[in-house]
């Protein structure tokens, strides 16, 4: 006789109706319940939570205005954000007689399928059909104008996108990959509208997956913190502070994902967010399913040697350095990880700096720093003398790898250059998410009258970052020594 076991799946599981954090503004009437009930006459029936965040977010004060300036919704995806925005959108049109909606999505596809969900919408509605002017179906230039003037237009964001235009609703979707550039292009056109309202909708942020994520997280401060007379917003998520931070028990738990997902149990079938589970590492899933992002910290963000938007601003996917190169190596301080980089010329006389390597702990290092300088017959191999690589030095000499170590000084030196180079465009990367989590992470430490990046209060490894910087002095220094491999340049 085989044993059984019984899953947590056997018991119903229903998604939370209430986000875990809410903070709207007072108001004295709300256009919430109108809007519900016109989505509802094109066979749009709105969840509960849904409805919820429409009656808040859609307060008026007693002039009429909205009470809220800004809108933020943070929510795992697939729990039916779409729709709402949809009911908004909807009612913007047919209901408050916006003149020019902007619908804003990061990628052109997403852009894409919100803009025909919302048409068909309209197209199987006979009443709202009838007010039709025109459809738009060209590639970048997709919207729908109603016989009254009012419309709505998709777009996918850019640097200067929207610009020109003059909204008075704004559905900034995707909003945890929002640039500060696209954010502020397309802001300023509310700003000639009189009750104009703009929304943030998204997911968790991920440093490690995503470049853009400053500007929701500074909305998010703002909801967590409350009392923001100008912000409605609502968040569903496990309330930890880190990926890390769910352990196996939560990630296992349906009523945990409940919490997280209001759409459990009515959109999101339990069975599949098992699967999920088993598919997704538990850092993915941790932030993906759950809400748990990886926030980057606002306040650190203020003196920043290196501003992610810099940094990101100088990826090439296809760059390459040829030989030769210098090669460089850094150790997390709990040795969790260890990171090899590397730094060289490019045809065109750009730096290119790459991670070469990165694997857990510390024992790969040196057979494949070893190979490497084999391969390449570097300028030189870099390690910080006074850093946890320092470790490293015995088994690289053991091999035959006569290492550069660095003194304080020399890896301030390292660091300066590095940041001259990216300030002044001189240098160009792969766009590596281990390199740009490690730049958006990192903060710096006095030393003397220079600085040096600080692995101590910075909010992530660092190594990466540390790596690339050695092995920028490593290749800068080679050069002004006029170094023979060098006369080919």
């Amino acid at each position: 006789m085989t044993g059984s076991t019984i899953s947590p799946l056997d018991a119903p599981t229903a998604g939370r109706q209430l986000p875990r954090v809410v903070s709207v503004p007072e108001y004295a009437s709300s256009a919430g319940r109108e809007a519900v009930e016109l989505a509802a006459m094109a066979g749009l029936v709105l969840d509960p939570w849904q409805e919820f965040v429409l009656e808040h977010a859609m307060g008026e004060k007693r002039d009429g205005r909205w009470a809220a300036f800004e809108v933020g919704l943070i929510v795992p995806r697939q729990n039916g954000k779409g729709a709402l925005l949809e009911a908004r959108e909807l009612a913007g049109l047919f209901l408050l007689g916006e003149r020019l909606i902007i619908h804003s999505a990061h990628q052109f596809d997403t852009s894409l399928e919100a803009f025909r969900r919302l048409l068909a919408l309209i197209e199987d509605t006979p009443d709202f059909d009838r007010r039709v002017r025109r459809v738009s179906r060209a590639h970048g230039e997709e919207g729908i104008e109603l016989k009254g003037g009012r419309r709505i237009r998709f777009r996918t964001r850019t640097k200067g996108g929207g610009r020109g235009f003059s909204s008075d609703c704004l559905i900034l979707d995707e909003a945890m990959i929002l640039p500060e550039s696209a954010h502020g292009a397309l802001l300023p056109t509310l700003s000639a509208r009189p009750n104009p309202q703009v929304w943030y909708t998204g997911s968790a942020v991920d440093q490690l997956v995503l470049e853009h994520g400053m500007v929701l997280t500074r909305l998010r401060e703002r909801g967590h913190a409350g009392g923001d007379d100008g912000l409605a917003f609502f968040e569903w998520s496990l309330p930890m502070e880190s990926p890390l931070d769910v352990g196996d028990d939560a990630s296992r738990d349906p009523g945990e994902w409940a919490v997280a997902n209001p759409g459990l149990g009515i959109r999101i079938e339990p069975e599949h967010v098992l699967n999920e589970r088993r598919s997704m590492d538990p850092r993915t899933f941790a932030v993906e399913r759950l809400g748990v992002g990886d926030w980057p910290r606002v306040n650190e963000q203020q003196g920043r040697m290196l501003a992610a938007e810099e940094w990101t601003g100088l990826m090439d996917r296809v760059s390459r350095a040829v030989d030769p190169v210098s090669f460089a190596l850094d150790v997390a301080p709990d040795r969790s990880w260890a990171t090899i980089a590397a730094a060289g010329r490019r045809r065109d006389g750009l730096l290119h700096v790459e991670v070469v390597d990165r694997f857990r702990g510390a024992g790969w290092v040196a057979n494949r720093v070893a190979e490497l300088a084999g391969k390449h017959d570097p300028v030189g191999v870099v390690c910080d003398g006074v850093g946890p690589a320092a470790s490293l030095l015995h088994d690289l000499d053991q091999l035959g790898v006569k290492a550069t170590v660095v003194t304080a000084r020399e890896h301030a030196d390292g660091c300066g250059r590095l940041v001259d180079l990216v300030k002044q465009a001189k240098l160009r990367h792969l766009g590596t998410p281990e390199l740009l989590a490690a730049v958006k992470g990192a903060t710096h430490r006095p030393l003397g009258d220079a600085w040096a990046w600080s692995r101590k209060s910075s909010a992530t490894d660092i190594s990466p970052l540390v790596a690339v910087t050695l092995a920028v002095w490593g290749f800068e220094t080679a050069v002004q020594r006029g170094e023979p491999a060098f006369a080919w340049a």
